[in-house]
């Protein structure tokens, strides 16, 4: 396997810090983000092409579009902004994420979203990964429903699926995609007091032994399938982000993946 980093999993290292961290720990393929911390709204795009070009990475994602299922209001302007940004700081793909409010959204309304955003992304040359979540919230929790939904778009070449752990824990899915699967995010929760319904993202940590969410099963499952991408850590705890060795924190993790293996 192949790790990535999502930028959240060192949110106080400068954007040049956490490409230089990142090959420091072998990675090549990193993931920026336009919330936290938010390159997006304060970095030039052209900048952070140069400083990619200069650390030997490359940016598979920008996360994250939100809510890309329902297209209405400033979502469309807000979509060709951020396309036109990952077009022109080199990053691959973008990672589109569903309503989590409680607020359903009808099968129809998906589709006409995906069907939209597929000509916004086809004309630079880019991947939407779409990501269900799993929080029961959520407007869209199964990567199967995402998939009928791209296939009803016509969306076979634009889309594939971000498989994240924690996500595909709380949804309670069985099923694997990995020729569907663009992209797998990994992170952990070591509490053992919260139910899984309970779970949110400040849960999520770096993977180790006391992990809950099965992500050994998951990556190993992932790879005998077939998928040979990149596992990227998005981690959203507080514990993470304030660790006074980021970069330590994030190879002991590595390690302890990469051993069970």
């Amino acid at each position: 396997m192949r790790f990535a980093l999502n930028h959240i999993a060192a949110p106080k290292l400068s954007l040049p810090d956490f490409f230089a961290a990142a090959r420091d720990l072998g990675v090549t393929e990193v993931e920026i983000r336009n919330d936290l911390p938010d390159v997006v709204g304060t970095w030039n795009p052209a900048d952070v092409k140069a400083e990619a070009e200069k650390a030997g990475v490359t940016i598979v994602s920008i996360n994250a579009l939100y809510p890309f299922n329902v297209w209405k209001g400033d979502l469309p302007a807000r979509a060709e902004a951020m396309a036109d940004y990952a077009a022109a700081c080199g990053a691959k793909a973008l990672v589109m994420c569903p309503l989590n409010d409680g607020t359903p959204v009808d099968f129809d309304s998906l589709v006409g979203a995906l069907t939209a955003m597929k000509t916004i992304l086809d004309t630079r040359g880019l991947t939407g990964l779409v990501e269900p979540l799993g929080f029961p919230i959520s407007s869209l929790r199964s990567k199967a429903e995402a998939i009928r939904a791209i296939e009803a778009a016509g969306g076979e070449n634009t889309y594939k699926l971000m498989h994240d752990t924690f996500h595909h824990h709380l949804a309670g899915e069985t099923e694997f995609f990995p020729d569907w699967t663009g992209l797998v995010h990994i992170s952990g929760v070591t509490d053992a007091d919260v139910e899984v319904d309970d779970m949110l993202d400040a849960h999520r940590v770096l993977v180790d032994d006391a992990d809950r969410l099965e992500n050994l099963p998951q990556i190993k499952e992932l790879l005998t399938a077939g998928y040979d991408g990149p596992f990227s850590f998005e981690p959203f705890a507080t514990e993470v982000h304030e660790a006074a060795d980021p970069k330590g924190a994030m190879k002991a993790s590595m390690d302890f993946v990469s051993a069970k293996l």
